[in-house]
């Protein structure tokens, strides 16, 4: 709902970085964070301009140097945006990872995602980074798991642990 409005007002980095936070924040105000997030948006614009032409850049390391953005969103632009074979980590990532069995002993985002990088195919992460979060949202809930329902029970490592008690 914010963001038409948002967008066209200031429809590039060059327009938004002569915005304050402020003005910003007219913009965002019903979003959660609005302070921040004004104050992240005015200075990633401002970066944008200065630093990369005004452009947004299709490196993590990169993306993560801008206000606001950390690993996470950094990895979801480079692969979704990009289209780069690099693994985002959220709670649904981490949470079926670990279940699974995909991952060992991964106790922090960093370490899911580097083990899954390691593992899966970089033609497959972009699409397994949604199959997980799908599989997630919808069938390996966090709280009551539809193990019924799923089609990896032959390889889960929870789902084994589950019925061998």
């Amino acid at each position: 709902m914010i963001t038409p409005p948002l967008l066209e007002r200031y429809p590039n980095a060059a327009s938004m970085a002569k915005a304050s936070p402020e003005d910003i924040f007219e913009y965002i105000r019903s979003c959660t964070y609005p302070n921040n997030k004004s104050k992240h948006l005015s200075g990633m614009s401002k970066m944008l301009v200065k630093e990369f032409d005004g452009k947004v850049p299709s490196e993590p390391l990169l993306l993560r140097r801008l206000p606001g953005v950390g690993r996470k969103t950094a990895n979801v632009v480079a692969s979704v945006v990009f289209r780069k074979p690099v693994m985002a980590v959220d709670t649904h990532v981490f949470r079926v990872s670990n279940r699974i069995g995909l991952v060992k002993n991964a106790k922090t985002p960093l370490s899911v995602e580097i083990q899954l990088s390691e593992q899966i195919p970089s033609e497959l992460i972009r699409k397994a980074h949604h199959w997980l979060i799908l599989h997630g949202r919808y069938i390996c809930k966090a709280r009551n798991p539809l193990c019924g329902k799923c089609g990896l029970t032959d390889f889960c490592k929870y789902y084994k642990e589950r019925r061998n008690k």
